[in-house]
């Protein structure tokens, strides 16, 4: 397999958690966002919406969209499970999933963040403050939901899930933008759980062959 991506991307960053998870050998090919790499005429006659990651089967079938690369590696490698057996559990950890996916980080990434800046000249400290608004609001709907459950240690349950692979690179953006991350006691202690692991640990930007300052 290829996977396209950024080591700075945090949906780049969530396929990678889930392959090493599984523990699956892969190609890793560096698309830098921040130049536009994933505007050029050769990335986009790959990748059809021009985003990252992008992952390549063996057989050349190719897939985008980190939450649906995902569950298709959990669908046929399922060994190391990253959803629940029961249905009710399964829609658990897509909620919390869903609540950083689809909440949180599409209003703070890299496109939303130029665009501010660079069409409607919104001030570079002005762009932060927006980050840190919706990235501090949306963690703190994602404590709630955590402190609705049973105590866990890591999202849901005891092992990582789809969730915990949603979460950590949220996390690592976060601080970057030096997010307030005080009174989120489940949030961070599942953060905690999931980067004393091997797999988190090999995934994380820093480790990326393509990793810069």
């Amino acid at each position: 397999m290829k996977l396209y991506n950024y080591f700075r991307s945090s949906a780049s960053f969530r396929v990678r958690i889930a392959l090493a998870l599984k523990g699956l050998p892969y190609d890793y090919v560096p698309v830098h966002l921040a130049r536009g790499d994933h505007k050029l005429p050769a990335y986009g006659d790959i990748a059809a919406d021009g985003l990252v990651p992008l992952l390549e089967l063996d057989d050349g079938t190719r897939l985008s969209q980190s939450m649906a690369i995902i569950e298709y590696l959990d669908d046929t490698h399922p060994a190391v499970p990253l959803l629940p057996a029961d249905a009710l559990g399964r829609a658990r950890v897509r909620a919390l999933a869903q609540s950083i996916a689809c909440e949180i980080h599409p209003i703070n990434n890299l496109r939303v963040l130029k665009y501010l800046t660079k069409e409607l000249q919104v001030a570079e400290d002005a762009k932060n403050t927006w980050y840190r608004h919706w990235v501090r609001t949306g963690l703190e709907a994602f404590e709630r939901q955590l402190a609705q459950q049973p105590a866990s240690t890591y999202c849901f349950g005891e092992t990582p899930t789809l969730a915990d692979c949603c979460l950590v690179p949220q996390i690592f953006n976060g601080q970057r933008f030096n997010t307030n991350f005080d009174g989120l006691p489940r949030t961070m202690a599942a953060f905690d759980a999931c980067m004393a692991l091997p797999a988190f640990q090999q995934a994380q930007p820093s480790a990326c062959p393509d990793a810069e300052a």
